[in-house]
């Protein structure tokens, strides 16, 4: 298919609703929920791992990956926005900001997917699981270190690096490529941008943010839960090892 729509905006700048958006528009959208989300991209996070442990501006067989889309939004492919524009020099990019400006975007993330590098239950999780642990570390090397340049969590310096990303974008696309864009401004300058007819339907609206509350509850009350049984075997093993001594 090719990429057509390239997004460059971070995560957590309405790409859920973007990607909808997009998709909706006859442009099938890959997001970062795809590599987890649909078993049939399971070899999706292992590419992912090896763009992510390669120097910056590495060639890739982009192919492997968007051969059934036509546009992508949000991290890890937000990560290396600048190789896939090169790779589908015809392909307009889409800067997608937070609609309450960078502050906003830092509360945001630091709620969502920010978590996930940080809380304790996470990085136990990973130990337990592969998949999860490849997927943190896909996620540290090319989100946190090679996007954000270290930044989170503190505050000015995240606020501050999503500022120059922006200004980065505006400064290296021409004009007629870019569309710097919130969801709130809804369906008008994003199928103008595009070339295409707005829908008769509302501009989809998917703040994910308690998902993201859901997912991460469900994984510490795993991880307490796998803990406590733990604990409850080796005490058991102790005392059975005491009574043979």
């Amino acid at each position: 298919m090719g990429l057509k729509v390239i997004g460059a905006g971070f995560g957590r700048t309405g790409t859920s609703s973007t990607q909808v958006a997009l998709a909706q528009l006859g442009f099938p959208c890959y997001h970062m929920r795809e590599i987890l989300a649909n078993p049939a991209n399971k070899s999706h996070l292992d590419f992912w791992g090896r763009v992510a442990r390669s120097p910056p501006g590495t060639r890739q067989d982009w192919s492997q990956l968007f051969e059934q889309y036509a546009a992508t939004v949000d991290f890890p492919a937000a990560s290396v926005w600048k190789e896939l524009s090169e790779a589908y020099p015809d392909a307009k990019i889409l800067l997608t900001l937070h609609p309450g400006g960078p502050e906003a975007w830092y509360e945001s993330a630091m709620e969502t997917i920010y978590r996930g590098e940080i809380m304790w239950e996470w990085k136990v999780f990973a130990r337990l699981v592969p998949r999860v642990h490849r997927f943190r570390d896909m996620t540290h090397r090319l989100v946190w270190q090679r996007s954000l340049q270290g930044a989170m969590p503190d505050r000015a310096r995240a606020v501050a690096r999503y500022n120059a990303h922006v200004e980065e974008v505006r400064a290296t696309v021409p004009p007629d490529r870019l569309l710097v864009y919130t969801v709130t401004e809804g369906w008008a300058p994003l199928c103008a941008f595009l070339g295409v007819t707005p829908p008769d339907i509302p501009f989809p609206d998917l703040n994910d943010r308690a998902s993201f509350k859901r997912l991460h509850t469900t994984v510490r009350a795993a991880v307490i839960a796998g803990i406590i049984v733990v604990t409850a075997i080796v005490g058991i093993l102790c005392f059975l090892a005491r009574r043979h001594l």
